[in-house]
């Protein structure tokens, strides 16, 4: 990870005054804010060494400020018991809404589950559980559309042919899953276009690059590289450059300030957006609607469309969005 990443991050992170903490803590920090309307609505996501997870809260926690709403925040760090313990804070607290990135698929469902039935309405962003009914909402991206971006411009920029590698997120993660089934679900059209190396990295920047290095290691004239996330991507990239190979195409998937300026340099070749501040505010709003009425009038499952970052149109690119 960068000195400016880092550093880009911690400034985020302090602003929001909230601490990033160890995956083995149960403990987190939690820092709290007060409204006006005399309520709370508590929002829950991953590590905040990742910008994504930063924003997301941001995106969240503003609306809700904007709404009357007081905020309680922190980070479970992806540990399920955290997410637990963070939860039933959240409940003795008397919280009115729980917006939630979660720390896993099935890890996950017993916590909702523990907030549903004390009566707290949980509003999932970004990653689903496999299981309906409980949450009251859950607002993703379309992941396998956009990895089927991903995946058309990868190709096309690889000259639909060569060898390449691809490294993935979480196995704990539907995200991870449903991101290498839609850039597979295209590559593997391509009879020229060879996977050589699958590898999970985590979401990790810092895993990112050391996995990178062992793939350059077994293939060291793999000509692309297509990564799951932008922490991932940047790793991969940062190790290619390393070694000297600036010329293997990295793309990327998150819609990051950092890859973005990395294709304004001619590095990292294209990036797909996740509508990001979209779904994090609509979870807050469809929150308000609940609180206010008992019912969101939407379906429980919501997915929305993600966007194509090139070259071309990177100059439309503001702040996790496109302009209109």
């Amino acid at each position: 990870m960068t000195l400016k990443t880092l550093l880009g991050t911690a400034c985020m992170a302090a602003s929001l005054g909230v601490l990033a903490l160890p995956a083995s803590a149960a403990t987190p920090s939690v820092q709290s804010q007060k409204g006006t309307n005399g309520k709370t609505i508590a929002i829950f996501v991953p590590s905040l060494s990742n910008p994504f997870f930063v924003a997301e809260e941001k995106f969240a926690a503003d609306e809700a400020t904007k709404l009357g709403y007081g905020t309680m925040v922190a980070s479970h760090d992806g540990n399920a018991e955290t997410q637990l313990n963070l939860i039933k804070t959240a409940i003795a607290r008397h919280v009115s809404a729980i917006v939630l990135d979660n720390a896993g698929a099935d890890e996950s469902i017993s916590a909702v589950k523990t907030a549903t039935d004390a009566g707290v309405p949980v509003f999932l962003i970004d990653r689903e559980i496999n299981a309906k009914g409980i949450a009251k909402a859950q607002i993703v991206s379309n992941n396998f559309q956009g990895a089927q971006l991903e995946g058309t411009q990868f190709a096309k920029l690889m000259g639909y042919k060569g060898t390449y590698v691809e490294l993935t997120g979480l196995p704990s993660d539907t995200n991870a899953k449903v991101r290498a089934q839609g850039a597979e679900s295209v590559l593997n059209h391509f009879k020229d276009m060879k996977m050589v190396g699958k590898q999970t990295a985590d979401w990790s920047q810092s895993k990112g690059f050391s996995v990178m290095q062992t793939l350059l290691q077994a293939h060291p004239d793999v000509k692309g590289v297509i990564a799951g996330n932008d922490t991932m991507a940047l790793g991969a990239e940062a190790a290619l450059l390393a070694a000297h190979k600036p010329d293997v195409i990295v793309v990327g998937f998150d819609g990051s300030p950092d890859v973005v300026a990395s294709i304004k340099k001619g590095q990292i070749k294209a990036d797909v957006l996740q509508p990001i501040a979209v779904f994090s505010q609509k979870a807050v709003i469809e929150a308000d609607q609940y609180i206010k009425t008992g019912k969101t009038g939407l379906p429980e499952k919501q997915e929305l469309n993600c966007i194509l970052i090139t070259p071309e149109n990177v100059g439309n690119y503001t702040n996790w969005a496109m302009k209109s």
